[in-house]
């Protein structure tokens, strides 16, 4: 009897002895993991978006992805009860769920909060940021600004992917110096603040120069990001041809004859002069003579004895 006492307390011994043993390996570990890092809470918008698939796989998460239960819920309720596009991106948003819980090194955990969240989702995720010391995980822009200023850590992936992005794009255009010579023999090379390399055509004599270019394209490989550029040529300044005259008829010289006064000799004349032209003497006497070169006509035997008559009569 004693016997089986004594065991029982050596037993007894021995299980405190394991538990306490547990307890002094294994809570240390629980709380350095949880001085790592603390839960994201994932939005509907970003599930929506899609790009946190990306950003899961490239390993830069390496805390735990909360998804509420309303916020799937919130998804179901699109996916059945909304239009056409908001159906096809909420069951996209479905999916992505799915591909998230199959990435290996991602912790994907869903939180029982209610399949519906009667104060609003946004509400509630804010909610559960301040109750369990969390982050939220969102693009939505008012959102964003209401959880900044509850004092909760957001991360954007719009920010994210705007941070990521090319400091130059296709089609602008930079002062940039270029250092060496590229791989093909026309080439020259150039570097951006950030280090990015710049490859520019047809350069070769540039090197040790400060020339305008301007991007045409990017390339980004595992080893970096890499630009190409074109010279920009500057006009050169063409002197300009002497105005000519525009073309058409010569200036016409109007050069005057002189022509000859014509002398009436008597009313006869004058009269005879109307007769001819279909006025009458006055309008004759002061109608002025034509520019038409004078030409001397011979005097016949009537014309002698008409200037005699008048003669005669004027004296």
């Amino acid at each position: 009897m004693e016997i089986t006492i004594e065991l029982l307390l050596v037993a007894a011994v021995l299980a405190i002895l394991a538990e306490v043993t547990y307890l002094v390996v294994k809570l240390p570990r629980q709380a350095l993991s949880r001085k790592q890092g603390r839960p994201i809470l994932v939005d509907t918008s970003v599930l929506i978006d899609g790009r946190i698939i990306a950003v899961a796989q490239s390993g830069f998460i390496t805390d735990t992805l909360v998804i509420p239960r309303s916020v799937i819920g919130e998804l179901q309720f699109l996916a059945d009860n909304a239009d056409h596009d908001k159906r096809t991106r909420a069951r996209h948003g479905l999916d992505v769920v799915t591909e998230l819980q199959n990435i290996p090194h991602i912790t994907i955990e869903i939180l029982q909060d209610g399949s519906k969240a009667s104060e609003g989702v946004d509400e509630r995720l804010l909610t559960l940021a301040k109750k369990h010391s969390a982050a939220i995980c969102t693009i939505d822009y008012n959102l964003n600004k209401v959880a900044v200023v509850e004092g909760i850590t957001v991360l954007n992936v719009n920010e994210l992917a705007q941070s990521l992005r090319m400091a130059y794009l296709p089609g602008e255009r930079m002062l940039l110096e270029l250092v060496q010579k590229g791989q093909e023999q026309h080439q020259a090379v150039g570097y951006l603040p950030d280090g990015t390399m710049v490859v520019v055509e047809n350069s070769l004599k540039n090197i040790g120069q400060s020339i305008e270019v301007e991007f045409i394209r990017s390339l980004q490989t595992a080893a970096g990001r890499m630009m190409f550029a074109k010279p920009i040529e500057k006009p050169t300044q063409q002197k300009q041809p002497p105005k000519q005259r525009p073309a058409g008829k010569k200036p016409v010289v109007q050069t005057q004859i002189a022509e000859a006064p014509r002398v009436y000799h008597s009313d006869k004349n004058d009269h005879h002069l109307a007769t001819r032209t279909g006025t009458n003497a006055n309008q004759a006497r002061n109608k002025k003579p034509q520019h038409r070169p004078y030409k001397q006509k011979q005097r016949t035997s009537s014309d002698r004895e008409t200037s005699l008559i008048d003669l005669v009569d004027k004296q």
